[in-house]
């Protein structure tokens, strides 16, 4: 089979190979959940491919069957940073300039394992787990999105020490972009695989009414025992192997990834004694109030480019978001895959194909260039520099089995 490009305006859009792969590595998943932000989240693929520098890997990576590296499964951990007294685990390999890796709900930096060794080949490659999932602390907190901002906004500041381009898949990927919009300046790009996050409503809050007395100390402690009963057996139920296998083999479109190495990066965490009670909190607190923090209202504060890479077989977050969020803020290019929720994971090999490979290294070639030429704090108009044609002027790419539409 053939595959050719044609230059069209204004996106990218790239169907190969029809593959029928999709992931979704959750722990903490609540099966068939309507709920889009948290949720559905899984991670993605070897996105941005690389730019040009020299491999300083510390790690040797292992073959995998797809002809990709894959990052080897290490059930201590790789390196650990103290954010706010709590544990916070990350990888880091290569050097370059610096993008950061944001698994989605319920995974880890693992599961970018076969996009850090191939990044890593022009990129200093940063890939960390949020705080209470994968190998960071369990810690016992309200959470909500501010929080893994804070925490991402830190990481950048304290860690990585020098502007970067964050990349996120769902959960990750709605991190990634509150995380930009706080950090400004020290955020090159952001890269979204099927992000979560929805766009405001505005008649969302017409119906809001004051909480009684009756509802706030009878029904409310009442809902809340029933919620810890039924949550405790749907987490229980949920880190058990083979629920986790049976739930990723549904939501890959392609289920060939869906190995031991995945599996067992997931199970880990969920063992942790306090995992039972941070899944409680992320599903009646965080759950509940995704509507606080919109789509709309943080890419209105977004001042850098955007890429989106999207898998169009995503039964959770489908291609109309991206085609949204598209109109919604025009500094953004997109690329279509033939992939579900996790397209990182589940078709990684297709982000290294030769054509998309050089689109991601101009995207990333040229906002490098700018920020080199422009000062810190100058207010970039991507519309007249246009990001040497990427962002704005229209360049993109096409690809269709067979011939060039």
């Amino acid at each position: 089979m053939s595959t050719s490009c044609a230059v069209v305006p204004y996106t990218v859009r790239t169907e190969l190979f029809r593959s029928n792969r999709f992931i979704a590595p959750l722990g903490f998943h609540n099966y068939r959940s309507k709920c889009e932000l948290s949720r559905r989240d899984v991670v993605f693929k070897g996105i941005v491919s690389a730019g040009a520098s020299v491999i300083a890997s510390t790690v040797a990576a292992e073959p995998k069957g797809q002809g990709l590296e894959k990052l080897p499964f290490k059930p201590e951990g790789y390196n650990y940073w103290t954010w706010q007294g709590r544990k916070i685990h990350y990888v880091v390999e290569g050097e370059g300039l610096p993008i950061v890796l944001i698994h989605g709900f319920g995974a880890s930096a693992f599961h970018w394992r076969y996009n850090i060794p191939e990044l890593a080949k022009k990129y200093k490659v940063y890939a960390l787990d949020l705080l209470g999932f994968g190998w960071s602390e369990k810690a016992l907190i309200e959470y909500d999105a501010l929080v893994w901002r804070d925490q991402v906004v830190d990481f950048v500041k304290e860690i990585v020490k020098e502007p970067a381009v964050l990349v996120g898949n769902s959960l990750g990927g709605f991190t990634a972009l509150v995380s930009a919009a706080a950090l400004r300046d020290q955020v090159k790009g952001v890269v979204l695989l099927n992000s979560a996050g929805q766009f405001g409503d505005a008649s969302s809050g017409a119906n809001d009414s004051e909480e009684t007395s009756f509802q706030k100390f009878i029904i409310k402690p009442l809902k809340e025992v029933f919620q810890r009963v039924v949550l405790g057996f749907l987490f229980w139920q949920a880190k058990q192997p083979t629920r986790i296998e049976s739930v990723l083999k549904s939501v890959y479109i392609n289920a060939e990834n869906v190995d031991d190495y995945l599996i067992d990066s997931i199970t880990r965490p969920a063992d942790d004694p306090n995992a039972g009670e941070v899944y409680y909190r992320l599903m009646t607190r965080f759950m509940s109030n995704q509507k606080k923090y919109t789509l709309d209202s943080v890419l209105s504060e977004l001042s850098c480019p955007l890429l989106l890479i999207w898998g169009d077989l995503d039964p959770w977050v489908g291609s109309a978001k991206a085609l949204r969020i598209k109109e919604f803020y025009p500094n953004t290019s997109l690329v279509n895959l033939q992939a579900g929720h996790c397209p990182h994971d589940e078709v990684p090999e297709q982000l290294y194909i030769e054509e998309i490979q050089s689109f991601t290294d101009r995207w990333m070639g040229a906002i490098s260039a700018y920020y080199d030429e422009n000062p810190p704090g100058a207010q970039p108009s991507w519309q007249r520099t246009g990001i040497a044609g990427l962002a704005t002027s229209g360049w993109g790419v096409r690809f269709l089995d067979g011939a060039a539409e």
